[in-house]
């Protein structure tokens, strides 16, 4: 299934943890590599790498791998997502381990029902400004939602 997202990483000191995910490997269980985030004077700014995925299975287990990672400082670890459907990025921040969703103030994640077998790959849901003068979607109750990680 098509759908665009693309992935910021942001971390201090993290050039050596991020340098093989800026290869391709077979072996992950996400598909793709990350580029650092360059300046205007062309060096990296030592903090940042991004990369994009056009369809949503490449991108599984990208945020396990992450967590997995010996960073070397986990609390400046942030990773911003926007997928397709997003209307801003969200941020994931590592706490005890777990890189889990950081609410941020006058959004809202919604949900879709979970699909009716696992052939169909997890969605994220989708990041929705709760701060505009319209009517929001009703939320899927969280027993109704898709249990596996999307990402």
């Amino acid at each position: 299934m098509s759908r665009f997202a693309e992935v910021v990483v942001l971390a201090l000191h993290a050039h050596e943890v991020m340098e093989p995910l800026t290869r391709d490997d077979p072996e992950r269980t996400w598909r793709g590599r990350f580029v650092p985030i360059e300046s205007q004077w062309g060096t990296s700014f030592g903090a940042g790498w991004a990369t994009e995925f056009e369809r949503m299975r490449p991108r599984e287990g990208l945020l396990k791998h992450l967590e997995s990672l010996p960073w070397p400082w986990p609390e400046s670890v942030q990773v911003l997502i926007h997928d397709e459907d997003d209307e801003c990025f969200g941020l994931w921040m590592l706490h005890d381990g777990k890189l889990v969703e950081i609410p941020l103030p006058r959004t809202r994640r919604f949900h879709q029902p979970a699909p009716p077998t696992e052939e169909f790959p997890p969605d994220p849901g989708y990041l929705m400004r709760t701060d505009q003068e319209r009517e929001l979607p009703e939320q899927t109750p969280e027993h109704l939602r898709d249990p596996r990680p999307a990402w």
